[in-house]
């Protein structure tokens, strides 16, 4: 569910939390349920309360299928991924949840207008904005958990994974959704016998030494890109990670900014109300936000720092303390340069990229080069 500043949890385990799992263990799916629910209930979040068991949270979910006494349900669902999101446009408002470790992306509105092309998709409804890649999605389960309090009635959800147990996206209905449709989803799509099994992802691979890259052909055919999606392929072409990329050509196309910049660039956009657009992905599924941001709520528990958007439809939830990295980053295009706030983590995950709000053919906003602009300035 959406979660309210007071919510926002930190990723370490209370002191109540179990003793965590020997990695690579398999423990029966009884203890799984036992120690989850106990981890919860200290107050750890899905992601956080699997891992403090030595576990994915697919594989966590995945021992809550079957029958049980736990509280927390799973029935495994089945696709195609892609039918199963188109039939959700009769439900009505639902909450769509995209994350990475980093940061939690939250839009309330319509699956509608989505559409897809072998492992690719898209969905293009004016509030649910998705870039879709199903060859990621593995499993996929309608999780039934208890309500907030006695009084609340149970949740479901939908919730899929790849097969490293990494949560793709989340579905979440809201209090005008058609549950007898939703219901009707989860009746289409169940498969109980599917078991699914995840396996430990491999390290990441290295990026290749800057010394190998050919920084000049590659810093030409960065010049010489015409759209914002030219970029992928020319990463491909010349072998290059993203950071690496902007490293060769800092001071060209890229600049560093510093790691209040999010913070800054949020607080201008709702001070003067600019519409921007905030990216976040987990790697089966990005998700789009395109509009104003109003309420800027920064809180701090100890070392943990979040910088929240809070508003009617949107909220974003981003650990500004993990923050190592922002680069401002602009990409030619037929409709004219084209700026980009991006923000990783230690481990060189992009936690957010931010946008001034912008339709192909359209050049960019003068009011978001004017607040990237106070970025460079600050820093």
């Amino acid at each position: 569910m959406s979660a309210s500043p007071a919510a926002v949890p930190t990723t370490e385990p209370s002191p109540q939390a179990p003793a965590p799992f020997v990695p690579g263990a398999a423990p029966p799916a009884p203890d799984v349920r036992a120690r989850f629910q106990a981890a919860r209930d200290g107050g750890l979040r899905a992601r956080d309360a699997a891992r403090s068991l030595g576990l994915s949270e697919g594989a966590a979910i995945a021992a809550h299928a079957g029958h049980h006494a736990a509280a927390l349900r799973a029935v495994p669902l089945a696709g195609p991924w892609l039918a199963l999101l188109q039939a959700l446009e009769p439900c009505g408002p639902l909450m769509a949840l995209t994350r990475n470790d980093s940061t939690v992306h939250e839009k309330t509105g319509v699956y509608r207008d989505i559409s897809g092309t072998g492992p690719m998709g898209l969905a293009l409804g004016a509030e649910i904005d998705l870039r879709l890649f199903f060859n990621r999605w593995h499993a996929g389960f309608a999780v039934t958990e208890p309500g907030r309090d006695a009084a609340a009635p149970p949740v479901t959800s939908l919730q899929f994974y790849d097969a490293h147990g990494l949560a793709m996206h989340k579905i979440y209905p809201r209090d005008a959704t058609d549950l007898g449709a939703f219901a009707a989803v989860v009746a289409r799509f169940a498969q109980p016998s599917a078991g699914y099994v995840f396996t430990p992802a491999s390290a990441p691979a290295a990026p290749a030494p800057d010394a190998s890259i050919d920084a000049a052909g590659f810093a030409d055919a960065w010049a010489a890109m015409h759209d914002t999606h030219d970029f992928f392929g020319v990463l491909r072409r010349f072998g290059v990670e993203r950071q690496q990329g902007f490293r060769l050509v800092e001071g060209r196309f890229t600049r560093r900014a510093t790691a209040d910049a999010v913070r800054g660039l949020l607080q201008a956009a709702a001070a003067d109300g600019t519409p921007i657009m905030v990216f976040v992905g987990s790697g089966g599924c990005i998700q789009i936000h395109t509009g104003p941001v109003q309420r800027i709520v920064p809180m701090e528990s100890g070392a943990v720092r979040w910088i929240n958007v809070l508003d009617v439809g949107f909220n974003l939830h981003l650990r500004e303390d993990r923050i190592a990295q922002v680069w401002i980053v602009e990409k030619p295009t037929g409709d004219g340069t084209v700026t980009s706030v991006e923000a990783f983590d230690a481990e060189g995950e992009l936690m957010a990229m931010f946008f001034g709000a912008r339709k192909p053919g359209q050049a960019e906003r003068a009011e978001w080069r004017a607040i990237v602009a106070g970025l460079e300035r600050a820093g």
